[in-house]
């Protein structure tokens, strides 16, 4: 554990950290307070049910964390149906690099919301948002962030998008864009075969460059029109989102501060999913009314327009103290889970033809276990700010007519393993009810030998999300990197990857001792 340090890397926790005298910090191993605001401190008061028993912490992080999840869920069918719907747009038919940006702009959109739940949830827990005026001079330099960042990730998607376009073949006889973005000889809009381009979102993978077909004959990958059309679409769209989403996950956790419910146990997961929907939306909204002025300048006005507001939100956060050091941080792990989800794409191109329901199956081997991770990461997150600095713990010093408060070691806590456990135990009873409203729908039949192992390796999944999510918490940690902004999108992308892999190896021993899973 790294003593009091990594707190300063962290601006909203610094402000705090210098405006009371402190006490000799007594460093705290980040694995007490995983289960509940309750052993952490709220700033100038302390949480009513600071003495309640493990047991009862527990029955806490269930009630909160199974309608998030299952919500998750539902989110996800929700977003791929959208994208069904706004795949026969005239913008996506019209230009190509369209459709191709989307899994690209969602990756890369997605991670910041959740990094920016993260953020919240520990500064919500550690009492930094109970002060009005400090409150406000956090969410909206959180908000200043979110644009500037929104900006820069929309325009890399977009020279991502076009950079593909330009280098993938497409079939002369592909009757949507889209196709060329799917594994070969795959229906992609067919009704009965959504699932498909549901895949897309739930893995949000970066690019899935097909294999070459038979009689593959080249088309023109588009222009400079199509890519200045690409990245205004882009830009608007991720600019909407991330105020509107931003702005109602800024107010999530403040509600939740204020109804004393976790946020580390809600607002991830919940900005992963709306993150993907909201920008979806925009996005299609948008390009429909910019394909009508393609032949105009508005278009790459806008680009200008939108550049000049990111330099404009780029002066505000550096005049925020609470997030100028934020601007620098984070880049990397979005390059990474960039790089992780090309191996994604790669699954998505060998299998998602190949066994029946594959796609579908792949939002909860994948999505699922990856909230699950993410809520674990928030979590930990905080307790290891709230253990390194000794203002927010019980080693700091008592406000003027208060009450010393109880020490964090003196309140029962339970281990990382019970967490784990607990996170786990909430998650099966959601995966069951997903594949009961699969059958009950009609959307897909499955073997009960395939729902056996379907169900064996799924809690694979979810138990290798939270060890993944508390080493790469912990190990971060112990580099000087704030997991707030590192950790998430590795998380999520280490988490695509391998829940896809491991329904691979489900489809595959399913087919050999049993029924044929295989489409064909």
């Amino acid at each position: 554990m790294r003593k009091a340090q990594i707190p300063l890397k962290c601006p909203i926790l610094k402000q705090a950290h210098q405006q009371v005298p402190l006490k000799n910090p007594d460093e705290e191993e980040g694995n007490q307070a995983l289960l509940g605001p309750e052993g952490r401190t709220r700033g100038r008061e302390r949480s009513p049910d600071g003495h309640r028993s493990i047991w009862s912490q527990v029955k806490r992080i269930v009630i909160e964390t199974s309608p998030t999840l299952l919500f998750t869920v539902i989110g996800l069918l929700f977003t791929g149906q959208l994208l069904n719907s706004v795949s026969h747009w005239q913008a996506m038919s019209r230009v190509n690099e369209l459709i191709m940006i989307v899994p690209v702009v969602l990756n890369l959109k997605g991670n910041l919301e959740m990094n920016l739940s993260a953020r919240l949830g520990t500064a919500a827990n550690m009492g930094a948002l109970d002060k009005p005026k400090t409150r406000n001079k956090i969410i909206l330099g959180n908000l200043t962030l979110l644009q500037v960042q929104a900006t820069a990730v929309s325009f890399i998607a977009a020279c991502v998008a076009f950079g593909l376009g330009r280098l993938m073949p497409r079939s002369a006889g592909t009757s949507s864009p889209a196709a060329s973005f799917l594994a070969p000889n795959t229906t992609v809009f067919d009704n009965d075969e959504t699932s498909d381009m549901l895949f897309v979102f739930a893995t949000r993978a970066i690019t899935h460059a097909g294999r070459p077909r038979p009689n593959i004959t080249q088309t023109d990958p588009g222009g400079l029109t199509e890519f200045i059309m690409t990245a205004s679409s882009a830009m608007s769209a991720a600019c909407l989102s991330g105020f509107f989403l931003g702005s109602f996950m800024c107010t999530l956790v403040v509600l939740c501060r204020r109804f004393d419910l976790d946020p580390d146990n809600i607002a991830p997961p919940i900005a992963s999913c709306l993150g993907d929907l909201i920008t979806l939306s925009f996005l299609g909204g948008v390009s429909s009314i910019y394909i009508r002025l393609v032949k105009t300048p508005v278009p790459l006005i806008m680009i200008f327009v939108l550049t000049a507001a990111a330099i404009g939100w780029i002066v505000l956060t550096r005049q925020n103290p609470h997030v100028r050091d934020l601007i620098f941080e984070g880049w990397v792990p979005l390059a990474i889970a960039m790089i992780l989800s090309c191996g994604t794409g790669i699954i998505l191109d060998l299998f998602v033809s190949k066994y029946d329901g594959f796609a579908l199956l792949a939002v909860v081997i994948s999505g699922l276990p990856g909230s699950v991770g993410s809520i674990f990461v928030s979590r930990l997150s905080t307790a290891l700010h709230a253990a390194a600095m000794p203002i927010l713990t019980a080693s700091t010093t008592s406000l003027p007519g208060s009450s010393p408060a109880p020490s964090i070691k003196d309140r029962p806590h339970p281990s990382p393993r019970l967490v784990m456990i607990t996170l786990l135990l909430v998650t099966f009873p959601v995966e069951l009810i997903f594949l009961a409203t699969l059958r009950a729908l009609g959307w897909l039949r499955l073997p009960i030998l395939f729902v056996i192992f379907s169900v064996v390796f799924f809690c694979v999944a979810v138990f290798s999300s939270l060890v993944i999510a508390q080493v790469l918490t912990n190990f971060l940690w112990s580099k000087g990197y704030d997991p707030d902004m590192y950790a998430l999108p590795i998380h999520s992308a280490l988490m695509d990857l391998i829940g896809q892999g491991l329904l691979v190896v489900c489809f595959e021993i399913v087919s050999a001792i049993g029924p044929n899973m295989k489409t064909g």
